[in-house]
């Protein structure tokens, strides 16, 4: 599970960075980059459900070694 988490992580990444270079400055809520600017939301909200799925798991596994 960890080694998917940041697999997916890294995707984000690489998904927030290639749509950072799609973006035009200059109207960024028109044409092509609304996209781009969607998918960085979407990729950054991946990236925290990533976070959250590790720390969940840590807190999982240490509850478990308490018992």
């Amino acid at each position: 599970m960890k080694i998917f988490t940041i697999i997916l992580s890294v995707i984000a990444l690489g998904l927030i960075i290639f749509n950072f270079t799609q973006v035009d400055f200059d109207a960024p809520l028109k044409g092509d980059s609304i996209i781009a600017v969607i998918t960085i939301v979407a990729s950054l909200c991946v990236i925290v459900m990533m976070a959250i799925l590790r720390t969940s798991k840590r807190i999982e596994q240490k509850v478990k070694e308490r018992k």
